[in-house]
């Protein structure tokens, strides 16, 4: 009876090793593939929270920085965070508080730049779309229309298009061109819901123009009804 267990382990043994010599080097490989990209897939979560936490601490300075309006530091610590953490989205936070500080300070170069920074090396979109219209709304005091339109006519995320319009018609009525900017400004109508303050806004840029919003009409043609 021991004989007979013992042939059977030895012929499973056999199978065994027989096995192992076929696939071992394959399942090792995989077992190797599979643990690596395990460990690398926490390496990875480990290194964006670590990322993420650095980032943080240093918005945090950005802010404290622009309360005090060290402008010297915000600049150091602006660029050091472009350096060390462009893909964050506490980047792109600094870039538009930087922006308005600069432009508030009578820096216009310095926002433009931090906007176009934004505007370029964003990963989203909804801040890129915010620092192009406050771009175009610095290329616009500049006396730079194309340079502003050039911001307005890229791709925009879904919910900037009435925004999109309402400055492309500041654009256009600054210009002279009243016709370009009635069309746009009643695009932007169109696109702000009925009870949103700044669809008033772009009604009274309307009015300013002789558009009467109810009739869609020039003034004078409705009043002359």
């Amino acid at each position: 009876m021991a004989n007979h267990l013992d042939l059977e382990e030895q012929e499973q043994l056999d199978q065994l090793k027989h096995f192992w010599k076929q696939y071992g080097n394959a399942i090792t490989w995989a077992l190797i593939a599979v643990l690596s990209a395990f460990a690398a897939w926490n390496f990875y979560n480990y290194w964006q929270r670590s990322q993420a936490n650095q980032a943080a601490a240093l918005f945090d300075e950005v802010e404290r920085s622009i309360q005090s309006g060290d402008t010297a530091k915000i600049d150091r610590v602006f660029s050091d965070m472009k350096e060390r953490f462009a893909s964050t989205t506490y980047a792109q936070q600094s870039g538009l508080l930087a922006a308005k500080h600069y432009a508030t300070s009578g820096k216009p170069d310095a926002a433009k730049a931090a906007l176009g920074w934004v505007a370029e090396k964003s990963s989203d979109a909804g801040y890129q779309a915010v620092a192009k219209l406050r771009l175009a709304g610095l290329l616009m005091d500049a006396k730079d229309f194309d340079g502003a339109l050039n911001q307005l006519g890229g791709t925009f995320p879904a919910g900037f298009e009435a925004l999109v319009a309402d400055r492309t018609g500041d654009v256009f009525a600054i210009q002279g061109n009243a016709a370009k900017a009635i069309e746009q400004y009643q695009k932007a109508f169109k696109s702000f819901e009925p009870r949103t303050e700044y669809r008033r806004l772009v009604e009274v840029k309307l009015n300013a123009l002789g558009v009467d919003v109810q009739s869609n009409t020039p003034r004078d043609a409705a009043q002359g009804k």
